[in-house]
């Protein structure tokens, strides 16, 4: 007979598998490599992480020019994404998974870095301009269209020197402690979004102070 332990294992790992095409994608922006992990850049990677290792899953599959996790959110099928193809070319990955499996713009939620939130703030949009960001423009740019949700994510504004170095700096260990909170709602947020709650969503994070749960239950 099996070894019980085992049986749960493999119960588990059925539950997390997706049963046909994903609905949506949940794409988190970074720049691949070593050198770049748990820079601020690379806040987006980090979410998507955070959101797979909550699903019980991991962005280990490449597919699409990205690092990419099927799983299963509520009742939704999501394909986890980061894209490997450097922030200024994220749309590329964007694109080609999102026509695939014919996936509309609104189906596709971004995790992206925002210098113009302090560390462990968030927001969420439905839509909208690049800000200046360049994994935004970049998608929209592949998409053509703007209709897409997002989730902002602070990581504080440049404080000297140049800006590149800014965003591709490593984050300290006490803003990590500010981000974990924000990293963790991400799922929460990006389920509300899929059920058609971006208000709700909006309402409930965008207020989140930073190292803080809003523990509010979804409704």
């Amino acid at each position: 007979m099996a070894d019980i332990f085992e049986l749960f294992k493999q119960i588990s790992k059925d539950k997390n598998e997706t049963v046909g095409p994903p609905t949506h994608l949940i794409v988190g922006l970074g720049n691949p490599g070593e050198e770049y992990a748990l820079t601020r850049h690379n806040a987006g990677f980090i979410a998507a992480d955070f959101i797979a290792q909550r699903l019980g899953t991991e962005c280990s599959r490449v597919r699409f020019h990205a690092m990419t996790a099927p799983a299963q959110l509520e009742e939704h099928r999501i394909l986890i994404m980061k894209p490997q193809t450097f922030m200024n070319r994220s749309g590329e990955a964007v694109q080609d998974a999102a026509a695939f499996y014919k996936i509309p713009a609104q189906n596709i939620i971004v995790l992206v870095d925002d210098i113009y939130l302090p560390p462990g703030r968030m927001r969420i949009r439905a839509g909208g301009t690049d800000g200046g960001h360049n994994g935004l423009k970049d998608i929209i740019y592949h998409l053509g269209d703007d209709r897409f949700p997002r989730i902002r994510i602070g990581v504080g504004e440049k404080k000297h020197g140049d800006l590149a170095d800014w965003v591709l700096g490593k984050f300290s260990k006490e803003d990590l402690d500010l981000m974990t909170p924000c990293f963790t709602a991400c799922c929460d947020a990006a389920a509300l979004i899929m059920n058609g709650k971006t208000e709700e969503a909006m309402g409930r994070f965008n207020g989140m102070k930073p190292g803080t749960v809003n523990d509010k239950k979804n409704t």
